[in-house]
């Protein structure tokens, strides 16, 4: 009896059936094909332009359609296939390919001729770290993996060598590894626009001599030449646009001491070396010295550092040597005013500038000042970094930041988790090129927006989740259960504005590698520019966690309405060759 047990159990685990499509699916072929048995290029037309919302959609659109469709399904035999309409099969087929029918939009669309203060920007923290923040080594590679992913402001942390003679990056302080900064230029260099032909931001934190800044400067004219950005005048009164500094390199760093004492920068910073026990004080009696990570002082860390402050004071003197070189690099100057957060935040009639602040300083700043810092960026560059104490390169929730208009919310692009899933989402939106125009209530000048007020619904967003498909194909037989098929559920919901957070989710289907929910969800936004829909697979385990089957955002403002195949990512945010899901959605 034993045997013949597992014998069932056997025969169930290698059992994969493939599903029929969902009842809507046959519905609209029946509906499109006028009751026939195939669905014509003109038929399927209808179908795009009615349910799909492709208003536009030719004949001669729908012919090419029809014809991948039968070259993908029927391949083997495509010189013998004369027909060129589609059964049910292939239709079904069509819509459950992520190639052919994905969710969002694969190009740029959006204006790319405000300036960038317009944009939210893929922004990387300590783009050189292969793991953790405090003993992982430093690379170029995870730089070349940020660029190929679409990231456009890089952080190198710069420091002198051993000899005093060179400059290494590495992250302060910390037993991590250093890399030549050269390197880290070059890297730069080959892969600054394979992803996206928007300019690349590289914020320097700069703990350097001068003698060693005018060596930046020589490497950096070397490396880049003509792609390297460089300023007209000390500084800008207003950005520049993507569209104008496609292919080039911008330099953002804070400008030599001396220099903030000209006339570009309206308030001293005497206390550059004034250090804070935490950045919680910082904060806490107004008005103090701002918290800023680009300083001589890394004021991000906890850990002490009198040996650097005495090495950083006794190079002070030579600040005035330091070659002019350097300083007409910088394009986009960083730093902080000395005075409380209202000094930091006000607006200046002729020029801008960008400022740091760690995620617990822009909370601190969202509950008693939000409406100023989203004045601050509707003009100026307002960068989050993570705090200081996330060691494992975890991340933090980045829509406190997007909703206050900061552009630079700067992540640990290797702390994986549900921050840099949202982080992913966010930047699939305007072809995935690493610039997304800001909403326009966050730049609405008249009338600035203030996130803590109640807001009205102003759309409603219907998700329907119909199968999933493809775990057979990408995992091994026996990843989720040794000896039966997985049960999987869907979680689906909304990250955004604190109104429209809400996750839910499907039943779970049991033993099926091709499961089929049919279950609809309904979300009220009042922030739909913000949201970005949150999709999650799980295994149901009944004595232990349950399994990761896949997960995926998508910002809402870009999801293309009807029924679509969508693809699901790992945990790290790599595409899966095949799991994907069929949903609808439908805007109300």
């Amino acid at each position: 009896m034993g045997s013949y047990r597992m014998c069932v159990c056997f025969t169930r685990k290698f059992r994969i059936t493939e599903a029929e499509p969902p009842s809507d699916v046959t519905e609209y072929f029946t509906k499109y094909a006028e009751g026939g048995t195939h669905m014509t290029a003109e038929q399927l037309r209808n179908f795009l332009a009615d349910v799909q919302g492709y208003g536009g959609a030719s004949t001669s659109d729908a012919e090419r359609i029809v014809e991948q469709v039968l070259q993908k399904r029927h391949h083997h035999i495509a010189k013998l296939i004369t027909r060129r309409t589609l059964t049910l099969e292939d239709f079904h087929h069509y819509l459950f390919s992520a190639d052919l029918n994905p969710p969002i939009e694969n190009q740029v669309h959006q204006d790319m001729n405000a300036p960038l203060s317009h944009y939210y920007i893929y922004t990387g923290h300590n783009s050189y770290l292969t793991g953790n923040q405090l003993s992982s080594d430093c690379s170029h590679v995870p730089i070349i993996k940020a660029l190929k992913r679409g990231v456009r402001v890089v952080e190198l942390d710069l420091w002198p060598n051993s000899k005093k003679d060179d400059v290494n990056v590495l992250h302060g302080r910390t037993l991590t590894t250093p890399v030549e900064l050269v390197k880290c230029l070059k890297s730069i260099k080959e892969h600054a626009f394979t992803d996206s032909p928007y300019p690349v931001v590289i914020t320097l934190e700069d703990h350097l001599t001068p003698d060693l800044q005018a060596k930046v400067a020589k490497l950096l004219m070397k490396t880049f030449k003509d792609m390297l950005f460089i300023p007209d005048s000390e500084c800008f009164k207003k950005l520049p646009s993507p569209e104008e500094l496609k292919y080039r390199i911008i330099i953002s760093t804070k400008p030599p001491k001396e220099y903030l004492e000209d006339k570009c920068v309206t308030v001293k910073a005497d206390n550059i070396h004034k250090r804070k026990d935490s950045e919680e004080d910082a904060w806490g009696n107004e008005p103090s010295e701002l918290t800023e990570e680009h300083e001589d002082v890394d004021t991000s860390e906890s850990e002490a550092s009198e040996q650097n402050l005495d090495y950083e004071d006794n190079n002070n003197s030579n600040r005035g040597a330091e070659p002019a070189s350097y300083k007409r690099l910088i394009a986009l100057h960083a730093g902080k005013p000395n005075g409380g957060l209202k000094e930091a935040l006000k607006v200046e009639v002729d020029r801008v500038r960008r400022l740091s602040l760690s995620e617990q300083a822009l909370e601190k700043a969202a509950e008693s000042h939000g409406t100023d810092v989203v004045r601050f960026t509707q003009k100026n560059i307002l960068r989050v970094y993570p705090k200081g104490t996330r060691f494992n390169s975890s991340n933090y929730k980045p829509l406190i930041g997007w909703m206050h208009g900061a552009q630079m919310v700067a992540f640990n692009m290797q702390g994986y988790g549900k921050s840099l899933w949202l982080m992913h989402g966010m930047f699939r939106a305007n072809g995935g090129c690493g610039y997304v125009k800001k909403p326009d209530f966050v730049m609405n000048d008249k009338q600035i927006f203030d996130p803590k007020a109640k807001l009205p619904v102003k759309k409603t967003l219907k998700v329907k989740v119909y199968m999933g498909d493809g775990w057979h194909l990408d995992f091994k037989q026996t990843h989720f259960d040794l000896y039966s098929p997985p049960d999987f559920y869907t979680r689906v919901g909304i990250a955004g504005v604190p109104a429209d957070e809400v996750m839910n989710k499907t039943k779970k289907k049991e033993d099926d590698w091709t499961p089929v929910w049919e279950e609809e969800f309904t979300f009220p936004l009042r922030a739909p520019e913000l949201a970005l829909l949150r999709i999650e697979v799980h295994e149901y385990d009944m004595s232990e966690k349950d399994d990761f089957g896949g997960q995926t955002c998508l910002p809402v403002s870009e999801l293309r309405q009807g029924i679509r195949a969508v693809p699901l990512f790992d945990r790290k945010g790599v595409k899966y060759n095949s799991v994907r899901l069929l949903m609808r959605f439908e805007f109300t």
